[in-house]
C-alpha cells in the first residue's frame, strides 16, 4: 500500500472504526535513516492502534528503525517480506527474502532485541516465490523466523512471481489459496496467523475468522472506506461509531482545516475520499467534482461541500 495508507488515509479510516488496527505504508530503512523521519513516522494520536511497516533487510538498519518506531509510540512494528515489486527487490527486500529465511530470522532478531517487549515485532509475507511454492518451504520459513523472536504472521495467500508479473498482476493471477494459510495455523497452534489477500466484505472476514489470528484487508477498504463501518458491531459488539459518511465528513472538516492552515493541500486528503461513497446516487460525480477541483491553488472545505450537493446517503451503518 505505498503511496496510499498514509497519515490522511488513516485518520480517515480510525473515525470510521475505532477497534480496526491501521498500518502504515511500507517505509524503507533507507528513508528513515537518510530522510526525513517526521515525515514518515509522525501520525494523529487518534490513530491507535497503528502498526509501522518496514522494507529492509539489513539487521541493524532495521533494529535503529525499530527503535525510532518505539520512540514515535507505535503499537507493532512489521517487517515486510511480501511485496514483490521491481523497485523492492532491487533493495533487497519485501518478497524476495522469503528466499533467505535465516536472514529474515536474523532481521527479526536485532528488531527484537532493539524495542522493549511490549512492542510486537511481525511478518507480512507471501505463501511461497516462484518455484519455492512448495509448502514444507513455506514452513520452513516460518519455523526459521519465529526462532529468531517473531510470534505473529499475516499470510498473504497468494504466492508471488519475482518476475513476469506486475504488483498488481501479483495480486490477480496467482490464486488464492487460503487453504495453505489455514493449515500454517493447524500446524503452528502457538503463533498469530492472520489472513490477507482477496477479501471484500466483513462477512468473509467474520468466516476466516473461525480458524485464523486475525483478517487484513487492504484495496477492500481503500477503494470503499464505509466497508469499515460496520467492523466495529461485527467483530467486537461495539456500537458503531459514525451513523453516517456525513457524520464522518463532519468529524473529519477541522482536521482539513488544519492542515490547510499549515500550508497543506487539499488534494493531500480528498484522494482518500474518492470512494467513500461508492455504491450511493451521485457517486460519480463526487468523485468527478473532487478529482477536478481538490488540486487547485486555494481549494478549500467548499471543494467537499459542493461535491456533496449530488449525494442522497440513506442514514445507516451497512450490515456485515
Amino acid at each position: 500500500m505505498m503511496d496510499w495508507t498514509d497519515r490522511h488515509c488513516r485518520l480517515l479510516h480510525r473515525l470510521i472504526t475505532r477497534r480496526t488496527r491501521l498500518y502504515t505504508e511500507m517505509v524503507t530503512t533507507g528513508a528513515l535513516l537518510h530522510g526525513d523521519v517526521p515525515r514518515h513516522l509522525d501520525f494523529h494520536d487518534i490513530e491507535h492502534p497503528v502498526a509501522l511497516q518496514l522494507g529492509g533487510s539489513e539487521p541493524a538498519d532495521l533494529a535503529a528503525c525499530a527503535r525510532l518506531a518505539e520512540r514515535w509510540g507505535y503499537d507493532e512494528i512489521n517487517l515486510n517480506c511480501g511485496c514483490p515489486s521491481d523497485r523492492v527487490q532491487e533493495g533487497r527486500f519485501g518478497a524476495c527474502l522469503m528466499a533467505e529465511p535465516p536472514l529474515v530470522a536474523d532481521c527479526v532478531a536485532a528488531m527484537r532485541a532493539a524495542v522493549p517487549a511490549h512492542v510486537p515485532v511481525t511478518v507480512k509475507t507471501r505463501i511461497g516465490i516462484d518455484e519455492l511454492d512448495r509448502y514444507e518451504q513455506l514452513l520452513h520459513f516460518i519455523e526459521t523466523v519465529a526462532a529468531g523472536g517473531c510470534t505473529v504472521f499475516v499470510i498473504h495467500a497468494r504466492k508471488a512471481w519475482l518476475s513476469g508479473l506486475s504488483p498488481k498482476e501479483n495480486r490477480e493471477i496467482p490464486p488464492l489459496r487460503y487453504e495453505v494459510a489455514a493449515q500454517l495455523k493447524r500446524d503452528c497452534p502457538q503463533l498469530s496467523i492472520s489472513l490477507n489477500g482477496g477479501v471484500q466484505t466483513l462477512a468473509q472476514a467474520r468466516q476466516h475468522l473461525e480458524w485464523a489470528d486475525g483478517v487484513m484487508i487492504g484495496r477492500a477498504a481503500y477503494e470503499n472506506p464505509w466497508l469499515l463501518a460496520g467492523a466495529d458491531a461485527a467483530l467486537w459488539g461495539d456500537a458503531p461509531m459514525p451513523r453516517s459518511r456525513h457524520d464522518v465528513l463532519d468529524a473529519l472538516e477541522p482536521y482539513v482545516e488544519r492542515h490547510l492552515a499549515r500550508g497543506g493541500r487539499l488534494a493531500h486528503i480528498t484522494r482518500h475520499l474518492l470512494g467513500l461513497f461508492q455504491g450511493l446516487p451521485g457517486a460519480r460525480g463526487w468523485r468527478r467534482h473532487l478529482s477536478e477541483n481538490a488540486h487547485r491553488d486555494n481549494a478549500d472545505w467548499g471543494v467537499v461541500e459542493r461535491a456533496l450537493a449530488s449525494i442522497h446517503e440513506p442514514v445507516r451503518v451497512p450490515a456485515a
